[in-house]
């Protein structure tokens, strides 16, 4: 279990801080970059909480998300150097992938088929699940990044649940907009 009995430390303030293995890397490391979007992402969904407390099914699944988010950030906090560990590193698995999957396919069956895309908004649960979204896939981008690069490993399972972390939200953020019914949808040119 985490114990945190100290906030600061003072071993950032060099511009580096610690891999879950204890190695350093610069702040502004891709690594740490990828893992910190999944915190921002992570805090996003939070804010995007406080207006679900009234739908019990949906907050279940972003609590689980939330949770999940953290196992991710574990994940990546913890390179795969091909080493042996000393310890059972926390790594996203298929199961939470599947859960997810399972979880998009429940809101999304009460939905409407889209004709058109969606503008961020409506209510204003689903315009802080629209900002979920954008920063889920910002940080989808850093992982996929990082995973690109030849002295990186990144598991297949973690790119395919941040993946599906920004389809889920992008369906939350449909039925909570009062099943796909309050949705705005783009009018391509309808301003020219």
């Amino acid at each position: 279990m985490v114990k945190l009995n100290k906030i600061y430390t003072r071993t950032g303030d060099d511009g580096t801080t610690g891999l879950v293995a204890g190695d350093r890397r610069p702040k502004y490391d891709l690594r740490v970059e990828a893992y910190g979007t999944i915190d921002e992402t992570n805090a996003v969904i939070g804010v995007a909480r406080l207006h679900t407390s009234e739908m019990p099914e949906l907050d279940a699944m972003l609590m689980r998300i939330q949770n999940d988010c953290f196992d991710l950030g574990a994940d990546l906090a913890t390179p795969d150097t091909g080493e042996k560990p000393e310890y059972e590193p926390l790594r996203i698995v298929d199961a939470q992938v599947d859960r997810i999957e399972t979880d998009i396919d429940t809101l999304n069956d009460d939905l409407e088929p889209l004709k058109s895309f969606v503008l961020p908004g409506g209510s204003e649960a689903a315009a802080h699940l629209h900002v979920a979204r954008t920063v889920a896939r910002r940080a989808e981008r850093l992982i996929v990044e990082l995973a690109d690069r030849e002295d990186e490993v990144v598991s297949s399972a973690a790119i395919r649940f941040i993946n599906r972390l920004s389809d889920f939200l992008f369906v939350a953020a449909r039925w909570v907009n009062d099943r796909g019914r309050a949705d705005v949808l783009w009018v391509p040119g309808k301003n020219r």
